[in-house]
């Protein structure tokens, strides 16, 4: 494959996980009120407003875990503590560990 394909792949892969992969999710875990799921995991892509932080914001050479202060290894232990609740708490939790499941994949499994 070539760089132009693999990043192509890898940018495909990354917006999968966070836009379509969460519809799966709230069809087989909250089928009754899965369009409210669906739309709750979407909002906690809000998590990446702490690259605002950051000078670049955006840089494809950086590892977003671990280094913006939302995605550090101590937020994503509470994020990890919020699927122990009940209720929205745990969706949120779901989606926010989703997300970092994304950020992770994106830059450890991928050509950078």
């Amino acid at each position: 494959m070539s760089f132009s394909e693999i990043a192509l792949l890898r940018q495909c892969t990354h917006y999968f996980l966070h836009l379509v992969f969460p519809v799966f999710i709230a069809l087989i875990f909250y089928r009754k009120n899965w369009v409210k799921v669906y739309l709750m995991l979407l909002a906690t892509m809000l998590v990446d407003l702490d690259h605002l932080f950051a000078d670049p914001i955006f840089d494809p050479n950086r590892a977003s875990i671990g280094f913006h202060f939302l995605h550090s290894y101590y937020a994503i232990a509470v994020y990890f503590l919020m699927l122990f609740f009940k209720g929205n708490i745990r969706i949120i939790g779901i989606g926010l560990l989703l997300h970092m499941l994304t950020d992770f994949q994106d830059y450890n499994f991928w050509y950078h």
